[in-house]
């Protein structure tokens, strides 16, 4: 098939790749023209394990195209992706203006029947939007399809080729029928394609990124009672996890969630809800229980420490999530803000996100060149992002390094027996307060 995708950022990219890498002919459109001449010139604006290799591959193949112009992507395709972003507006709800424009520019330039496919995150009502708008720039036919995407950042890829589901809305059995075709290769397994109306499939992807954040809530509230009670939440966690009716995903407590999908989709959430009158209970604590979530860390440091004026604390690990350089909400801005406030220097190092850590936090932090090098006459080491080069560290350089054995796991990576046992103190999340003997 011959598919537009209208945006180059982090799902237009990859999705428009994968399609690319079934066989389609892709091209992708952004206003950006220095972003797109990087892309024609081989440079990828984000960082996503695999995704630099499979854009050479179908650049080469003749598949995968970028432009900046619109009219000629069109005039070569008839089914049409608007991946713009949504960002956070001031009132709490997402910001439609992109999405609108995209509906718009699209409009302006058809001539002929075109499947419009929503795939950025919207709210319940967009693609009724996106036709009215739509239909007062051109008679030319048309039909609107909800189809929301499922990515995590770090397993985008595979999160595409290897979906666990497809959610598609439309309210015509054609076009659910070519979306079907569209999506063929990619479950093959049996997982399945859900057709539905454009509603439910607006209301699917907010449901499963709120419920989903509401979890790794709960799990942290309950890590925060085990260090009050004495009990270790991996225990607990494991024996919540092996029942069949809870399972084992994000069960996982730390220092908060960030990134661009799970605080703007639950405060969308809430948002909608608002307008109609409806509270929604649960997830205003989700969110609120989140925040607060990202000072734990923080507030153990400075509770093993005391004053922290003049104290220097290294952090690993400045992106939300390991395999990504995504900074967005990122529980290592809000713990290095904290430490910063109370007096102490903070100096740290991630192995993707210095440069865009650098746009979020500036000059208020060092960056040191390696992990080991970060530890260097510091007063402690906290562990945010649980990057798996962390995940084994060699302990007596650790202890060597740094001024007071003191070791803060924010992700819980980490046995506190072993640590322990190379003459450092352990405080994790739930874990209990332990001291070395």
């Amino acid at each position: 098939m011959r598919i537009s995708m209208i945006g180059t950022g982090y799902v237009g990219l990859v999705s428009g790749t994968c399609f690319a890498d079934s066989g389609n002919q892709v091209w992708c459109v952004d206003i950006d023209e220095r972003k797109i001449n990087a892309l024609n010139g081989g440079e990828v604006p984000i960082y996503e394990p695999g995704l630099e290799d499979l854009i050479k591959r179908n650049r080469k193949a003749g598949r995968l195209h970028f432009t900046t112009d619109l009219k000629e992507a069109i005039d070569k395709t008839r089914i049409v992706f608007l991946c713009v972003g949504t960002p956070p507006a001031a009132d709490g709800g997402p910001d439609m203006k992109y999405i609108f424009k995209a509906a718009e520019d699209v409009a302006e330039v058809i001539s002929e029947h075109t499947v419009i496919v929503i795939k950025s995150t919207v709210p319940v009502g967009t693609a009724a939007k996106v036709r009215e708008v739509i239909s007062a720039k051109t008679e030319v036919e048309f039909d609107v399809v909800s189809n929301p995407e499922f990515l995590k950042e770090g397993a985008a890829i595979d999160d595409f080729l290897k979906p666990d589901r497809v959610v598609i809305g439309t309210d015509d059995v054609r076009v659910g029928t070519l979306m079907k075709e569209l999506y063929d290769p990619f479950v093959r397994t049996g997982k399945p394609v859900l057709v539905m109306d454009n509603a439910s499939a607006e209301l699917t992807k907010y449901g499963a990124n709120a419920l989903l954040a509401t979890r790794i809530s709960f799990m942290n509230e309950l890590a925060n009672l085990a260090d009050l009670v004495g009990a270790d939440i991996d225990s607990v966690r494991r024996g919540m996890a092996t029942d069949s009716r809870i399972g084992p995903a994000f069960l996982f407590p730390g220092v908060g969630y960030g990134g661009s999908c799970f605080p703007k989709d639950v405060d969308a959430l809430g948002y909608t809800a608002a307008k109609l009158g409806k509270k929604l209970h649960i997830l205003e604590a989700t969110n609120t229980v989140n925040r607060a979530q990202k000072r734990v860390l923080s507030d153990k440091i400075a509770a093993r420490l005391g004053d922290l004026k003049g104290k220097r604390i290294a952090i690993w690990g400045l992106a939300f999530k390991p395999r990504t350089d995504d900074m967005r909400e990122a529980p290592s801005i809000t713990i290095a803000e904290c430490l910063l406030e109370a007096g102490a220097s903070v100096v740290a190092y991630d192995p993707v996100a210095m440069d865009t850590a650098r746009l979020e936090l500036g000059d208020r932090i060092e960056y040191a060149t390696g992990a080991y090098e970060a530890l260097e006459g510091a007063d402690a080491l906290a562990l945010v992002t649980e990057w798996n080069e962390f995940r084994k560290p060699e302990w007596e350089r650790v202890k060597a390094a740094l001024r007071e054995p003191l070791v803060f796991d924010g992700r819980n990576v980490w046995d506190p027996e072993r640590v322990e046992h190379f003459g450092l103190e352990y405080y994790g999340i739930g874990r209990g307060r332990r001291v070395s003997k």
